[in-house]
Order: C-alpha cells, then sequence, then structure tokens
C-alpha cells in the first residue's frame, strides 16, 4: 500500500490537476490504440490527495448510479486500491467503461466543491484507475449473490443498461438470461465507440463478470423476431428492454441516397464491431483514404471523424451548423479530434451532396449559418445566411447527427404504449412501463443519451424488478389529469 502523508486543506488545495499521460498526436491519428495512458499510481494517489472531503460533498448528487466519490478518492489518496474498486462497485459494476466514456466533466465533477475555485478533482481519471489496477492484478472481486428465488429474468439487449440489470438482478439471487441481437456483448460499448476509446477487450472484461455470476448470454437473438415479448413473458418471471437507439437520423437533403454517403451507425459499425479497423486481420470492407466529411457536433461524429483519420483519410472535416460552444461532444473528445487534425467547419449547414455520373460522393454543398435566438434545447438556433453557399471537395460523408429508439420490439408488441418518436415509455423512477412485467431503460426509453444515464437507469429498473418479483404488486403512476 503506497499510503501518502495526511495533507492540511491548505496543501490539498495547491496541489494541480495531474495530468494524464496520452499517445502524441501525430502518432496516435494513425493508430488505434488507447489515448490515454492513464494514472501511474502515485499521480492517481497524488490527484486523489487533491479532494479536500468537504462535509456535504455534491459530487455523489451528480453521479447517476450514486458512486460514494468522496469515499473510494479517500480510499485511492491512502494507497487502498482494493479499498477503492470495492466501493466504486458497490453502485457501479462497469468501473472501467465509465471511467472512459462518461463525460464526468458535467456530472459529479461539475459539482465538485474543489471546482469553484480551482480544477475539480478528477473523479473519472481515478475511477477508471481502480478498475484497470483490479483487472490488471489478476484477482477481480464478484459481488456477494443473495439466495436463489425461483425467479427468472429476460434482458433484451447487453448495452450499458442490460449489463446493469442483469448483474443487479443475478446479485438479488434471480436467474437471468441476456438476449443480444449482434453477436457480441455491449451494444453501443461496442459497435459505437471506437477501439481509442474504449478498447473491446475492457468490455469483454466487464461482460466477463457478468458470465462469472452466472447469467446466460444468447447472442444473434433479435427479439421481435426470434421471439415476440408476449411468448417471452410466457417463461419469464420479468423482462428488461435495453434495446437502445440503433436507428439512424439523416439531414433529408438531396444525394443522401449516393455511394460514398453513410449513417455514422454504420460507419462506426464496420470499423469498430466489425474490425475494420483491425485490416487485414479482420477483411471488413470500408472506405479508407480520400477526403471524408462528417455531419454533427456529438461525441459520435467525434469519433466518426477520428477514425476516418486512422482508416487513412487525407482530409477530415467536421461540419457542425453551431459554434464550438454549443457542441455537444465532450471537451476531451473535440481536443482530440482538432489535435489530430480534423479540420472544423463551424457555424455550417449541409444543403445537398452531390455526385458524378457513377453515382459516387463528389461534393457536398454547405451553407454558412448565424446564431438567432436559443430554441427548446437552450442552445441558439442557427439561421441560414442567404447567398452563402460554398461546396468542399469529398469523398465520403457520415451523417451523425442522432439516432431514434430501436423499433422491433413495439412492433411485435401493441399494447406497449410508445411515444412519438417510438421511444417505450416507462417511469423515469423504476423503468415500469404499460406492459404487466415489462420494464424499460436507458435509449429505447430517453433517446440518444450517456452510458452512464443508461447505467442509472438499468439500477433503478432493477430495483423495481425486485420488488415486483417479491411482492407482486403493479402499480403505475396516475395519469395527469387534462387541463
Amino acid at each position: 500500500m503506497n499510503e501518502a502523508p495526511k495533507l492540511s486543506k491548505k496543501e490539498r488545495m495547491a496541489i494541480p490537476r495531474q495530468v494524464m499521460p496520452e499517445q502524441d498526436p501525430k502518432e496516435r491519428a494513425h493508430n488505434f490504440n488507447e489515448v490515454p495512458f492513464g494514472f501511474p499510481e502515485e499521480i492517481a494517489i497524488r490527484e486523489a490527495s487533491r479532494c479536500i472531503e468537504c462535509k456535504k460533498p455534491k459530487c455523489i448528487e451528480g453521479c447517476p448510479v450514486n458512486i460514494d466519490i468522496p469515499a473510494f478518492v479517500s480510499k485511492v489518496a491512502e494507497g487502498d486500491f482494493r479499498g477503492a474498486i470495492r466501493k466504486i462497485k458497490e453502485t457501479n459494476m462497469l468501473p472501467a467503461i465509465c471511467g472512459r466514456v462518461c463525460p464526468q466533466e458535467s456530472q459529479c465533477e461539475q459539482l465538485c466543491t474543489l471546482g469553484k475555485k480551482f480544477e475539480p478533482v478528477a473523479i473519472g481519471r481515478l475511477e477508471r484507475f481502480c478498475a484497470d489496477w483490479e483487472r490488471n492484478s489478476g484477482e477481480v472481486e464478484l459481488p456477494e449473490i443473495g439466495p436463489r428465488t425461483g425467479k427468472k429474468v429476460a434482458v433484451v439487449g447487453a448495452g450499458p443498461a442490460g449489463l446493469t440489470v442483469a448483474i443487479d438482478c443475478a446479485r438479488a439471487g434471480h436467474e437471468v438470461e441476456i438476449f443480444e441481437a449482434l453477436h457480441k456483448p455491449g451494444g453501443v460499448l461496442v459497435y459505437g465507440i471506437p477501439e481509442f476509446r474504449l478498447p473491446k477487450a475492457i468490455v469483454q472484461a466487464e461482460v466477463d463478470t457478468a458470465a462469472k455470476m452466472g447469467v446466460k448470454l444468447h447472442y444473434n437473438y433479435v427479439v421481435g423476431k426470434l421471439e415476440t415479448l408476449d411468448e417471452m413473458l410466457e417463461r419469464f418471471d420479468a423482462v428488461f428492454l435495453g434495446t437502445g437507439a440503433g436507428l439512424p437520423l439523416f439531414l433529408g437533403i438531396p444525394g443522401e441516397n449516393l455511394i460514398g454517403v453513410f449513417s455514422a451507425n454504420e460507419y462506426l459499425t464496420r470499423s469498430n464491431l466489425m474490425k475494420a479497423y483491425d485490416f487485414p486481420n479482420h477483411d471488413t470492407p470500408i472506405l479508407t483514404g480520400g477526403r471524408v466529411a462528417v455531419v454533427g457536433g456529438g461525441n459520435v461524429a467525434m469519433d466518426s471523424a477520428r477514425t476516418a483519420l486512422r482508416l487513412g483519410a487525407d482530409k477530415v472535416y467536421n461540419v457542425y451548423r453551431r459554434s464550438r460552444v454549443e457542441m455537444p461532444a465532450r471537451d476531451e473528445e473535440i481536443h482530440h479530434a482538432d489535435e489530430e487534425g480534423v479540420e472544423f467547419h463551424l457555424l455550417a449547414n449541409p444543403v445537398r451532396i452531390i455526385g458524378n455520373d457513377k453515382g459516387w460522393v463528389e461534393k457536398i454543398e454547405c451553407i454558412k449559418m448565424e446564431l438567432g435566438e436559443p430554441d427548446a434545447s437552450g442552445r441558439r438556433r442557427p439561421v441560414p445566411i442567404e447567398g452563402s453557399e460554398y461546396t468542399m471537395d469529398v469523398d465520403a460523408v457520415v451523417i451523425a447527427i442522432g439516432n431514434s429508439p430501436n423499433p422491433l420490439v413495439p412492433q411485435t408488441t401493441p399494447d406497449l404504449k410508445c411515444g412519438r418518436w417510438g421511444n417505450i415509455e416507462a417511469d423515469e423512477a423504476n423503468g415500469r412501463t404499460s406492459k404487466k412485467g415489462v420494464f424499460a431503460g436507458g435509449d429505447i426509453v430517453t433517446g440518444a443519451a450517456t452510458v452512464i444515464l443508461a447505467m442509472g437507469a438499468g439500477r433503478a429498473a432493477a430495483v423495481s424488478i425486485n420488488d415486483w418479483l417479491e411482492s407482486g404488486v403493479w402499480e403505475l403512476p396516475e395519469p395527469e389529469a387534462e387541463a
């Protein structure tokens, strides 16, 4: 145990936020290895020592899965890494994933008291450190499993919400089976997030935890096709739907049907899940080289742009209709994309994609924008500037403007209440749907959101599933009275 000396509050506040070592931008832009290397032990202890141990810590309130952040950070500061990871895993069984891809800067770290005058404690990086330390130790501890209840729970979708529900229900002593439509577990963690941000071996290690707890996993199993939800309810006591938001959105502009136009879903799935990034070991067809335009300002757009660079693109343009301030992507991802050479075309919006006589993409035409009054999202509405159109020569266009909920299960379950945009309606507090014994959470309910929010919904649903299986009482909130 590498225990650090106890520091005064003043001494703690004088320690600057520690820098995480990472690959040089010029090198990493041409490989798929993970960009940050993670904290060494001594740096992790020093960073954890910055926590001022405030009496009323707000950071916990910012965590969707309610990790006892001060407690685990204190353990790291003491050099008690085993104690730290045990504390994290009381409420979060996927810490290596969350420590890498969750937007801590807008959640727990945003509420860090130290951050009012200085930079906040690097909570996410410390979480990653603890998870990596445990995995590298070769002694990953499984949670205690309660007495067998004889109840059976089906989880549809092996993404972050589904994995969380499966692990929590297995902990409670239920028999749990996961049904995944793809040939690999992880959902968006494996098809959507690139290797350089979240190595697939990390995801598999977290999934292995569920399997070691007795959770059965079925792959290539499309619920809604191979089996309906009603048929599933004949053999399970409860079903959780975590099928995600896998239906891509498009711009609706001329030229989107040209060869060389991809949805971000297809582009990233080919590279990540089907391992086009690992050519020639995996020979998955994907467009490489040339000039690539990526449309959108979120994390998926940054992932697509940075993937294009690594696949050998000569130029990568990011086209976004608002300014840098309004970009929904994490600051870290935008910064990394900028460092690696992505060229940003901000305050610009595509109006058409132009092809050659053989049907291949040749150019993209954009119009310049200016920001007007705020819209429903609270961000200033982009307004076209008349006569400002311009074109760029491109060989491929990746549309990364968002996704809709997966429609397969709702299409075959008429009594499952859904919203206007195809999302399953579920109680935010407990995941209960309009159908008795059926729960839902994650992107299928909220639309595309963050990994940690999906996990938070999974945790809440698991608690509710346990209550339902124990009590047999199914209560839904009263519908709001019409005005």
